[in-house]
């Protein structure tokens, strides 16, 4: 397949080229941009599809800014590292360590166990079980931000991250079922 071809497959969101392209061919690479930029274990899954997300805003603007003009593989390798490098600069804004839910007790009324079951029935929608376990661990058992980064071994601001990833899997599981189940 040429790149040319690749990259229209790309835009038009063939789901086959893309895991073929992200997971086979370029997963090398891939490893080898984040083995030099991150200086603690990175979810690859995770950051190719913030690199993929990145590729396909604006009606894939970024990849279609890609003129042919060398291999395809050769101009990933520089967007993607300056994406990745991007990614481990960003400043994410320490969140409140403030507990949401502090768990079922006796008195709780009927519309608190609903949301409660709610929430559960949303968390077990959720394809990313790693999300999954932050927000049971940190948010509803109210684990300190320290001690969950320090538990997956990751830094704090990459902890930090991973719960802005969980919290907007959360978020776009919660509209679908709406769109879904109506309000």
């Amino acid at each position: 397949m040429t790149d040319r071809e690749i990259v229209e497959k790309l835009l038009a969101r063939d789901e086959r080229v893309t895991k073929e392209f992200f997971f086979v061919k370029c997963r090398p690479l891939i490893f080898g941009i984040l083995k030099k930029v991150f200086d603690f274990e990175a979810n690859y899954d995770e950051l190719v599809a913030s690199l993929y997300e990145y590729l396909m805003e604006k009606d894939g603007a970024k990849l279609r800014s890609f003129k042919f003009q060398c291999e395809l593989i050769w101009w990933l390798r520089i967007v993607a590292s300056h994406f990745f490098v991007a990614k481990r600069d960003e400043v994410i804004e320490k969140s409140s360590d403030e507990t949401l839910y502090e768990g079922k007790d006796e008195d709780q009324s009927y519309e608190e166990s609903t949301a409660a079951d709610d929430l559960e029935r949303l968390l077990e929608l959720m394809p990313n079980k790693r999300y999954v376990n932050v927000i049971r661990r940190h948010i509803l058992e109210g684990r300190s931000s320290e001690e969950m980064a320090q538990e997956m071994h990751v830094t704090i601001k990459y902890f930090y991250n991973i719960k802005k990833r969980a919290m907007a899997q959360l978020t776009r599981v919660a509209l679908n079922d709406i769109k879904k189940y109506g309000k």
